[in-house]
């Protein structure tokens, strides 16, 4: 759960903190505090990824509460850790029906978790691959031979297989 970090009155708002005004802020406010753009808040609103109708001033003017900043990076978090749209989408619907489906929320955030978790040991992956290359090419540099690290190598049947370590 997102916890409200109440600022000091001298510190200006940073993004993650929700010292919000009783009457909101305007959307750039929100944009700046969430970290996310203009255009992808009204994307949300758009896509119905959020949870409950964002205020409006008389004048028409969105103003944004503690809570739609909270959902919003939510959101964020969703969507920069790989889940679709259409996911977040479905989280939402579930949350703004209220109680009663929260075993369906588990589930769905159970199985990106699942998901994010196979990303992560994928990355790993990857990054071992990348630290192995990084160690040949220190090696070979030390060694005063990187010369010959990268440099496709013909092959011929009576050669073999002719590799090379770049």
């Amino acid at each position: 759960m997102l916890e409200v970090k109440r600022q000091p009155a001298h510190a200006g708002p940073k993004r993650g903190h929700y010292a919000v005004p009783a009457d909101g802020v305007p959307i750039a406010e929100a944009a700046r505090r969430t970290g996310v753009s203009v255009h992808t808040l009204r994307y949300y609103e758009r896509a119905g990824l959020v949870v409950s109708p964002v205020g409006r001033t008389s004048g028409g003017r969105r103003r944004y509460h503690e809570l739609d900043l909270k959902w919003i990076v939510i959101c964020t978090k969703l969507r920069a850790t790989g889940m679709p749209i259409r996911g977040i989408r479905r989280y939402a619907e579930l949350v703004a029906a209220g109680p009663g489906n929260e075993a369906e929320r588990l589930a769905l955030l159970e199985a990106h978790r699942a998901d994010v978790v196979a990303k992560l040991a994928e990355l790993q992956d990857n990054l071992e691959l990348i630290d192995h290359k990084i160690d040949v090419y220190r090696g070979s540099l030390a060694a005063g031979d990187a010369d010959r690290l990268w440099a496709p190598v013909a092959t011929t049947p009576s050669q073999g297989s002719a590799e090379r370590r770049g």
